[in-house]
This record gives C-alpha cells, structure tokens and sequence, in this order.
C-alpha cells in the first residue's frame, strides 16, 4: 500500500503553488462510495470537477504568496520513501492539467522538465492550430519545428504568409541603404528591390514546403486554409510574378509544391473545409480532381482565388462541381463563376448554398470574357433554391462599366467591397447599390489609393442628394461603413450618422477624406472639426473619431488579406 510521507515540519518553508498542486494532485483521495456503487458517468464527471475547483480555489488563496528559492530547490514529495518530482507524473495527468490552461500558460509550463514538454504536443491538446507568419527566414525554424510536432495529428490548420514592407525599405537586405539622387540612384533602388524581392520568393517557397510536408499524411486533417498573399500591385504590374522565374527557373520548386498539394487531397479522409487564397500557382486546374468522390460528396466549403492564374485558366470547372453536393459556402473568382456553375448550383441533388464570396479583378476581367456570367434569370434561381443565400464581392480596380455589368438586380449582395488604384467608383455605381440591394447589404467599403493631384473625387457631384447619404437611407441593414480617398463632406457624415444612428457599429472614414462647406469654416464660433466629432458621436450614440493613421487601417493597407479574413468568417457565419 502506498504511504505518504510528508517533509518535517521544522525544515519545511512555506509552500509555492506549483509544489502545492503536485502535492494536491498525488493524494490518492476516495471517490464517494455512491460513485463506486452506481459507478454512474455523470457523478464521476461531477467528482473531478469538484476536485479540480479545489485544487483551483488552493492555487489561488497561494496567489501572490512569495515563494524562497530554496524551496524549490528543496522541496519534495516522499511516495513509497522515494522522491517524487514533477517529472515522474504520468502523461495522462500531465495532459489533463494543460487542458485547463490557455495556450501561452501551457508553453509556459512546458519548460518545467523534457517530460512535461513531450505532454504539451498530445494531439487532444491542439485541435486547431492558426498560424500568421512573416515571409522570413527568422520564422523557418519555428514553422518546421510547429509542424514537426503538430502537422501529422491536427485536424483544422489555417496558415497565413504575409510579406513585410519590402517595397518602402522595410526589411530585407539592403534595408537602410541610401542612394544618391539621379539615374545611378534610381538604379541603385531598383536593384535592392529586385535582390529584397528575390529573399521574400525564395524564403516563401521554402515555408510553403515545410507546411505541405508536414500534412501530406495527415489523414484527420478536416479544415485547411491556406493564404499566401505577398504579391505587391503597383502601376507597372503585379512583381511577384516577375522574380519568380529568377527563383525557380525551371519550375522544379512549383511543381513540388503542386504535387504535395494534390497528395494532400488525395490521402484526406475527412477534408470538410479546403480555402486556398492567393497562394502563387499552388492550385491547378487539375488539383481538384484528386479529391475522391466520397470527399467532394461531403465538403462543405470550399474557396479558391488566385488571380495569378495565365490566361482563361479556370481552377474548377461546371463538370467539377456537380461532385461537390454538400457546399453549403463558396469562394471564386467572379470569372470562374459562370451561369453553367449557377445552374449546377440549383440541381435538386445539391443542398442550398448558403454564402458566396467572389473577387472581381481587373487581371482577370482583362484575360477572361464577363460573357458566361450569371444573367438575372440565375441569380433568381439561386435565390429560390435558396431564400438565406447571401453574397459578397470585392472589386479591385474594376472599371464602372464592368460593374454596371456584374450587379444584375436578383443577387442578394449583403457586402461588397471597392478598392481601387487605378479606376475610381462612381456614384452611379453607389447609387445603384443604395437601390438594388436595400434590403440586404449590412457592409460596404469604399478605398482609393489613386494619386491624383487635384484631390479626392467627389461623389456627389452635380447630384442633388449625395449618394452615400442615400445609401445610409435606402440600406436599413447597413452596419459597417468605411471610406477612403473620396470626398465626405462634414454635413453629409453627419446625415448618415443620424440616419443609421446605432444601427451602424462601425464607421471608418479617414482624417484626409473629410471636407468642410466654406459656410462651417467662416463661422468663428463654432469649431468645425470638434462639432463634427459631436455631432457624429450623437447620431451613431457612442464616440466616434476619424482615421488619422490609414496605415493602421487593414482594409486599406492589406486588401487581400483583409477580404480573405472577412471571406472565411462570412462563410462560417452560417
């Protein structure tokens, strides 16, 4: 029988928390002999329940109590005359003891002994794993060693890359470089580009390896997202496409990457959720086909946007969709989305799709026909097959007549999202959403990063009524609303603020965007800039400021990344 022997009091200091609750945890206390008699499930879960509140209430009566060093270099528990430290818990216990703590508390107590730190991988411990990476080589040896431990077992992944500033100098090599003005230093610049944009591709292939290795026999695996977004759009094009021959000029890179992703799909056993955005020629036309059957037949969402895809490439097909019956969500480039894709949609042997978030982009309204989109008679089918079908699309410099094109009546639009660097929104296009999707839409963005030295575009030139003014008005639902690099004037901001009152929990609109009428700036008694902050505030009943820093505004500095984020959680917002 098993005695338990307890240190002398006279030597004994005052006991530290992590001393008391191996101490606790290693008394052999009886169940209640009702539990042994009924041996019923739900009184055991009681009795451990009402352990640990002891254990939890004694851990927090020692909270602040100051611990010696040499207790803890002293202090012991004596079983069977032999001392027992933290390291000679058995696993299952240890496990159980980090299922209480978060994340950050449980890396903590991993670095008590080697035993402890083999526990803190158990795969009941990490379901999820969300992971948000620099394209860096700092981040390489955290990522293999994450998924080394985590890639074989985990059952919903979802990795993000993201490239730093290379562009503006902030990081990479060269970074702090300066170059003298003129042709030489114009030169100077393009090459510390070219050789920072080399490091970010070359280091960005190597991440994504590492991911797709360590998941490629993971057969629980039931959620993958995957964002790899570092491309940078400028004027002259996207760059990222640019260098990538310079890194993998033969492709081998590529298409190892490509071919790890179709064994991926093809050893899933229990896939429900594939999310690939953005991710440089990972997806091909031909990855889906190595899903089998009775995986299409179950997955429920599925989202693929890439907009590096050459020429009238699609990345599924109409024939591709009929096997996947059960998508209750959908993400696609609003090119690949054709009325033969609606069509399918509709069939009596798939369930109804509940979201559908599609990106219009200029790349690909330039190399692709708007002639095989859903005509009105689709949408209105779409709609009937089902009544909660909601939409959401995000247009990078789209011209106005493409739009005019996209938004046929009968879509249920609930978001959409306007960014642009080249062509500017018009405000008939914002006037036409105010009409056509009043009874649905709950979010919409208006960006614009065009530089144009004469000032911000007004919308609501030579109209009677502003048109953001009308969409507060017409759009009931509206709930978020933010703008940049167009013109709002004070009183109209103050109208919509009034207008949607409390209704609208988010209103964005940036420092620079704001404009005064010359009446509100002749008047010496009133301060024009503090009435507006007043008055917003009081129509929307909370305070309210305007964006002073666009660069801690997402939406406007990581476009992608933000649809991507708002695309995954308007899917499972279901």
């Amino acid at each position: 029988m098993l005695h338990l022997v307890r240190p002398k009091p006279t030597t004994v200091p005052p006991p530290s928390s992590l001393s008391l609750m191996l101490l606790f945890l290693s008394v052999l206390h009886p169940r209640p002999s009702g539990a042994r008699i009924r041996a019923g499930a739900a009184r055991a879960a009681r009795w451990r329940r009402r352990q640990w509140l002891r254990l939890r209430g004694l851990l927090r009566g020692l909270r602040g109590q100051p611990g010696t060093g040499s207790w803890r270099r002293r202090g012991r528990m004596a079983l069977c005359g032999q001392a027992a430290a933290a390291a000679s818990l058995p696993s299952e216990l240890i496990v159980h003891i980090f299922s209480f703590l978060p994340a950050p508390d449980r890396l903590r107590a991993s670095a008590s002994c080697s035993h402890w730190r083999e526990c803190l991988f158990y795969p009941a411990l990490w379901p999820q794993l969300r992971i948000c990476l620099r394209v860096s080589p700092v981040e390489q040896p955290r990522l293999e060693f994450l998924m080394r431990k985590c890639g074989w077992f985990v059952r919903e992944l979802r990795v993000e890359f993201a490239a730093e500033n290379y562009l503006n100098g902030g990081g990479g090599p060269g970074h702090g470089a300066s170059a003298d003005p003129g042709t030489g230093g114009e030169e100077v610049e393009a090459l510390q580009l070219s050789t920072r944009w080399l490091e970010v591709l070359r280091t960005y292939l190597e991440l994504v390896l590492c991911v797709l290795v360590s998941i490629r026999n993971n057969r629980n695996l039931q959620k993958f997202s995957l964002f790899g977004d570092i491309s940078v759009l400028q004027q002259q094009g996207n760059l990222s496409n640019t260098y990538l021959s310079k890194v993998d000029p033969d492709g081998k890179k590529i298409k190892q990457i490509q071919q790890l992703f179709e064994e991926i799909l093809s050893n899933s056993r229990q896939l429900k959720w594939l999310s690939c955005g953005f991710t440089l020629e990972i997806v091909t036309p031909t990855s889906l086909s190595s899903l089998s059957n009775s995986i299409a037949n179950t997955m429920e969402h599925l989202s693929l946007l890439d907009n590096n895809i050459p020429g009238n490439s699609t990345l599924i097909t109409a024939v591709e969709l009929e096997r996947f019956v059960n998508l209750h969500s959908l993400a696609l480039d609003f090119c690949d989305f054709t009325a033969e894709m609606a069509r399918v949609l509709t069939d009596s042997n798939h369930v109804p799709l509940q979201r559908l978030s599609l990106l219009v982009h200029n790349v690909s309204v330039m190399h692709k026909s708007l002639d095989n989109m859903p005509n009105d008679e689709h949408w209105k089918a779409l709609s009937r097959k089902s009544t909660s079908l909601r939409v959401y699309i995000m247009a990078f410099d789209t011209k106005s007549e493409d739009m005019l094109k996209i938004l046929k009546p009968s879509i249920p639009l609930e978001r959409i999202h306007f960014d642009s660097y080249i062509t500017c929104v018009s405000g008939a296009i914002v006037d036409l959403i105010s009409r056509q999707y009043d009874k649905f839409l709950t979010h919409f963005i208006l960006m614009n990063d065009v530089i144009d030295t004469s000032g911000f575009p007004d919308l609501s030139d030579n109209r009677n009524e502003d048109p953001l003014v009308l969409l507060a008005w017409r759009c009931t639902k509206l709930s978020l609303l933010a703008i940049h690099g167009y013109t709002v004037w004070a009183h109209n901001l103050i109208a919509i603020a009034r207008l949607r009152g409390s209704d609208l929990k988010v209103l964005e609109v940036t420092e620079e965007s704001i404009d005064f009428d010359q009446g509100e700036l002749a008047d010496q008694d009133v301060d024009p800039v503090h009435n507006l902050i007043e008055q917003v505030s009081l129509g929307l009943g909370q305070p309210w400021h305007a964006v002073m820093d666009i660069e801690a505004l997402s939406v406007f500095t990581e476009p992608n990344r933000h649809f991507y984020r708002e695309m995954q959680s308007f899917s499972e917002d279901i």
